[in-house]
């Protein structure tokens, strides 16, 4: 009796999955978005940040969002063989190691490579208003700080792999380093100069022997920046399609230590890509969104309600 009744019920679920899949036939889906591994063109010795920190940093992997079109979906590329293990990272509280001297979490708009479509008022205030929402999600209080622009150059991971205008010299922990070539883009993906419109890099804290350090013990690697770049190769715009407020949304969540949320399928027809549920940090551009969304708010609160505790 008993085995019939398990029997029964495993029935019921699987009619009940083969209705999910089917509830839409014209999408195709879950799209895959394993993350990659990829050997970076030009690996900068951490040496190269003895003038401005004792401690060495590594690029460790990079997340990038998509246009949402032709197929392709954003991903998470590993740049060091630590990735495979796939171990979370994220800031560390009371850090002394900290670039800008400040234990609140810090951030910097790099107004020296601003879009070739938008005036640089207008980008910077984008950025400065996804930062605020971010900011103003109430389970939160980790003192986010907005660094003045002045003009410095920025762009470690820029620096590190040749392009002009980069700089080793860390001002905060999140740095908006503005738009680059969409050749920047093939480094994440071939072709990737035709379909990323923007990108986090996350570098961590390593030891002398070039481990990750986890100094907090919280079974996470320890954060020392995170940089985000735009790819000039769209047609940027504010308020209209592809707005930058709705990028810099998506990529300051990354900056914020939040991965991508969201099962994505594919209409054949169009090569148009649809999530579920629809989030801010789906992993592909969907239209404007410049509100934090359930699954967004339960995402950062889970990294940040017990700042400075965990």
């Amino acid at each position: 009796m008993k085995l019939k009744s398990i029997a029964v019920a495993v029935l019921l679920l699987l009619g009940v999955t083969a209705c999910e899949k089917n509830a839409n036939p014209e999408l195709i889906g879950p799209l895959s978005d394993e993350p990659v591994f990829r050997e970076l063109p030009v690996q900068t010795k951490s040496s190269a940040l003895k003038s401005t920190s004792d401690y060495p940093v590594e690029i460790y992997m990079a997340e990038y969002y998509t246009t949402g079109e032709g197929g392709k979906i954003g991903k998470t590329v590993f740049f060091s063989n630590t990735g495979n293990k796939k171990w979370d990272e994220d800031f560390v509280p009371f850090d002394n190691r900290a670039f800008d001297g400040n234990q609140d979490i810090t951030y910097y708009i790099d107004d020296t490579r601003h879009a070739s479509d938008v005036a640089i008022e207008a980008s910077s205030a984008a950025i400065e208003r996804a930062m605020t929402t971010w900011d103003n999600i109430t389970c939160s209080d980790f003192g986010l700080t907005q660094i003045p622009s002045d003009g410095r150059p920025t762009g470690w991971v820029a620096a590190s792999l040749g392009y002009p205008g980069g700089n080793f010299a860390v001002w905060a922990d999140v740095t908006h380093c503005g738009w680059l070539d969409g050749a920047f883009f093939d480094i994440l993906e071939p072709g990737g100069s035709g379909f990323i419109l923007g990108v986090t890099f996350t570098l961590v804290w390593v030891d002398g022997n070039g481990e990750p350090t986890d100094i907090d013990n919280n079974k996470k690697q320890d954060v020392a920046l995170r940089e985000i770049y735009f790819n000039d190769n769209f047609p940027w715009a504010v308020g209209d399609h592809y707005d930058i407020e709705t990028v810099a949304l998506h990529e300051a969540g990354h900056g914020l230590s939040q991965g991508h949320f969201g099962k994505a399928f594919i209409t054949p027809v169009n090569g148009k890509i649809h999530f579920s549920p629809r989030a801010v940090m789906n992993n592909s551009y969907s239209g404007i969104q410049t509100e934090i969304l359930k699954t967004d708010n339960a995402g950062h609160c889970s990294i940040w309600a017990n700042w400075s505790q965990n």
